[in-house]
């Protein structure tokens, strides 16, 4: 069996797929663990080939799997990726005689029916659509939403990330729920940090939230909310956002400026987990996510959360993080008050996060990925 994974228009970095491309990187890194762990046990030879490009060739030419690096076509080139969907993709895996074909990023083949599994991760377009219209600009707000309705309609099988999501999809696309599997996205081993600091170290311990300028990521909401919290608490904390230049275009009062810190992207995975890890409190106040991998970092470097209880994130948090309203700013920085006063809870929360995140290991995420490209 040939196991065709395109990744094609996949490039770290570039456009709003950072999320995506990390959940193929890690999905083929494991599918080849999980190929070699079953290849004793099945008498059907799987062989995984990667579709890839001159950007992700490092990442994704992993020992154990054929890398194709198409050449002819740029994923950075807009109708080189529309080229692509139309007609290459189809072309390259009828030539490597592909028995089953996965499409990350959302969207199937546009022509030729082959025999594929699409991810879709979220509806969000869709959720632009009725919330903020014309924020992405109609026409390819409009064309993404045909996309991933037509995708979702003509493929064999879907994968998506969450129960929210699958809802989301049903609703949306109007496809049959019993050809949707869910299985939660995996996270990556994160190495414990050290803490630097203590309960009672007010000047140096702060609260940290990871948000966007996207207006689902709520950075209004968690700076109000911070600002409502100074002005509750005896001794404010510090806020810590990462996802944001600054806080110009935010109304705030200049009392509440000088406690806040931005960054507006950390390269280095090792800085911002060393950042999160000394926090006190983690904030996450989205207003719709696919699954939501932030919290669950957290959790890994046992930090406390404090979470909104939309979409996906009751599902992936459980009752290992405080839930609440993220436009009831009041709530929220009443809420932030209680858990940075009580040390018990906090610890509550550590070590039901510890518990929360064995759900999500790559290990049974891969399982559980292999059974359903295999399955006939």
């Amino acid at each position: 069996m040939n196991i065709v994974v395109d990744c094609f228009k996949l490039v770290k970095g570039v456009g709003k797929s950072v999320g995506i491309y990390n959940l193929a990187l890690n999905l083929v890194r494991n599918l080849m663990i999980e190929q070699q762990r079953t290849a004793e046990t099945q008498i059907k030879h799987c062989k995984i080939i990667i579709l890839g490009n001159a950007w992700n060739e490092e990442d994704f030419n992993i020992s154990g799997v054929e890398f194709v690096k198409i050449t002819k076509l740029s994923p950075l080139k807009r109708i080189d990726c529309l080229l692509w969907e139309l007609f290459v993709v189809t072309k390259v895996c009828k030539n490597l005689n592909a028995d089953r074909v996965m499409f990350p990023r959302g969207f199937c083949a546009m022509t030729h029916h082959i025999r594929d599994i699409v991810i879709i991760h979220d509806l969000i377009p869709f959720y632009y659509n009725e919330h903020y219209p014309g924020f992405f600009g109609r026409m390819e707000n409009a064309y993404i939403m045909s996309r991933l309705r037509r995708s979702a309609q003509k493929c064999n099988k879907i994968v998506t990330i969450s129960n929210a999501s699958k809802a989301d999809i049903i609703k949306y696309c109007r496809v049959n729920a019993d050809k949707i599997t869910v299985i939660y996205n995996g996270c990556n081993f994160i190495e414990k940090q050290e803490k630097k600091y203590n309960s009672d170290d007010s000047k140096h311990s702060y609260i940290m939230a990871i948000t966007s300028q996207l207006p689902h990521k709520n950075a209004e909401g968690i700076l109000k909310s911070y600002e409502r919290y100074c002005n509750i608490a005896d001794k404010p904390l510090d806020l810590v956002v990462v996802g944001i230049q600054d806080t110009n275009e935010y109304e705030l009062t200049d009392k509440t400026r000088k406690k806040v810190r931005c960054y507006k992207f950390i390269r280095k995975d090792s800085e911002l987990h060393q950042l999160l890890a000394n926090s006190r409190i983690f904030l996450f106040l989205s207003l719709a996510e696919g699954f939501g991998y932030p919290p669950i970092e957290a959790m890994q470097l046992g930090v406390p959360v404090i979470c909104s209880d939309t979409s996906s994130l009751p599902e992936v948090v459980g009752d290992a993080a405080v839930l609440v309203e993220p436009e009831d700013i009041n709530n929220v920085a009443e809420k932030m008050k209680e858990l940075l006063g009580d040390e018990e809870k906090q610890r509550e929360l550590i070590e039901k996060g510890f518990k929360n995140i064995e759900r999500f290991s790559w290990d049974s995420r891969a399982k559980l990925y292999w059974k359903t490209i295999t399955a006939e």
